[in-house]
C-alpha cells in the first residue's frame, strides 16, 4: 500500500518524508487556503516546494469544471512538474477530460468519488487513480468501507489498472481496514499515519527494557 498524505503545509510533508514511509502527496484548494497561499503563481509555486520535497507523486486539482477550463489547468499543471498528476472533479465534464488526458499521457486522479458506479466511470475514462471519500461517506452513516470493497471487486473482475486512492482518511484503523480490502493506496492527515506507530504494550514494554538496562551501566 502507498501512503500519501493529505495537506498542503509543507513542515507536515517533510515530516512524513522523514519517516521514510512517504509515496506521495495530495493536496486542493481548500488545503491551499487553509495554510494561506493565495493566487495562482503561488500555488503553482507551492506545488513545486512540495515536488522538491517527495519523490512520489504530487495531485494538483484543476478548479474549473467545465471541459475547455479542465483541460487548460490540467495540461498547465502536467507542464509544471513529472510527479504532478493532474485532479479532476467526478462529474460529466471530468470524464471527458479524464479520457482527453489519458490519450494525451497526462496522468489523472478522480476525486470526490462516492459510488461504485462512478469508480467504473473513471477507471473506463483511463484514470490514473480513483478517490473514493470514506470519511465523508461515515459522516453521513455511510460505510465508506463497504466503497473501497465493491471498487476493489469490480476492478479486480475487469482488470483495470486504475489505483484505488482511499481518500478522507480519517483515524489510523481506516488506513488497516483500507489494507485488508486491498486499497492501492491511502491518503490522510500526519496524525493518521502516526498513529500506526502507537501501542501501549509498546509503550510498556519499551519502559521495562529501559528500566532493566539501568543494571547494564551503560
Amino acid at each position: 500500500m502507498k501512503f500519501f498524505i493529505d495537506t498542503a503545509n509543507l513542515a507536515q510533508i517533510k515530516e512524513a518524508q522523514a519517516l521514510g514511509i512517504l509515496d506521495g502527496v495530495t493536496t486542493n484548494p481548500s488545503l491551499m487556503a487553509k495554510e494561506g497561499i493565495t493566487g495562482k503563481e503561488n500555488i503553482l509555486q507551492h506545488y513545486l516546494d512540495i515536488c522538491k520535497i517527495v519523490e512520489g507523486d504530487v495531485s494538483a486539482e484543476v478548479v474549473a469544471t467545465d471541459f475547455e477550463g479542465m483541460v487548460r489547468e490540467g495540461e498547465e499543471l502536467s507542464k509544471l512538474h513529472a510527479q504532478i498528476v493532474v485532479k479532476v472533479p467526478m462529474i460529466k465534464e471530468g470524464i471527458k477530460a479524464i479520457k482527453y488526458f489519458f490519450d494525451k499521457g497526462i496522468r489523472t486522479n478522480c476525486t470526490l468519488v462516492f459510488s461504485a458506479g462512478q469508480a467504473l466511470l473513471a477507471a473506463k475514462a483511463g484514470a490514473t487513480y480513483v478517490s473514493p471519500f470514506i470519511g465523508r461517506l461515515d459522516d453521513i452513516s455511510a460505510d465508506g468501507l463497504n466503497l473501497i470493497a465493491d471498487i476493489r471487486l469490480i476492478y479486480d473482475n475487469y482488470g483495470y489498472e486504475t489505483q484505488i486512492l482511499a481518500a478522507s482518511i480519517r483515524h489510523s484503523m481506516h488506513i488497516i481496514n483500507c489494507a485488508k480490502l486491498g486499497a492501492d493506496v491511502m491518503t490522510g492527515p500526519l496524525s493518521s499515519i502516526e498513529g500506526l506507530l502507537k501501542h501501549p504494550l509498546t509503550d510498556s514494554g519499551l519502559e521495562k527494557f529501559l528500566e532493566d538496562a539501568k543494571s547494564f551501566n551503560l
